[in-house]
């Protein structure tokens, strides 16, 4: 795992600051289908990362199920934290 992130480094700070402005200038799911799709997400997201923990895809290819399953935890994250940025700024500056 140390390995992946020496290399995908780069990757992840991208997912990470594309996923924070999704975040701030959506905010948090606030109908039924968004909520659905956050929850698709979520759920994608755990399905990889135990994929790529029990190691079934091996060689190249569980490379790339490794490395999306990092840049979509990161992605998800960045857009959590940027929803939550949006909600913590004062109300002056909200429009």
């Amino acid at each position: 795992m140390i390995l992946l992130l020496t290399i995908l480094w780069p990757a992840l700070l991208a997912s990470l600051a594309l996923g924070g402005s999704i975040g701030w200038h959506v905010g948090l799911p606030r109908r039924r289908t968004a909520l659905t799709a956050a929850i698709g997400l979520a759920s994608g997201a755990l399905v990889l990362a135990g994929i790529a923990l029990a190691g079934i895809v091996p060689g190249r290819p569980g490379f790339w199920v490794e490395s999306a399953a990092l840049n979509l935890t990161v992605y998800l994250i960045g857009t959590g934290l940027g929803a939550l940025a949006r909600m913590a700024r004062p109300a002056s500056e909200r429009a």
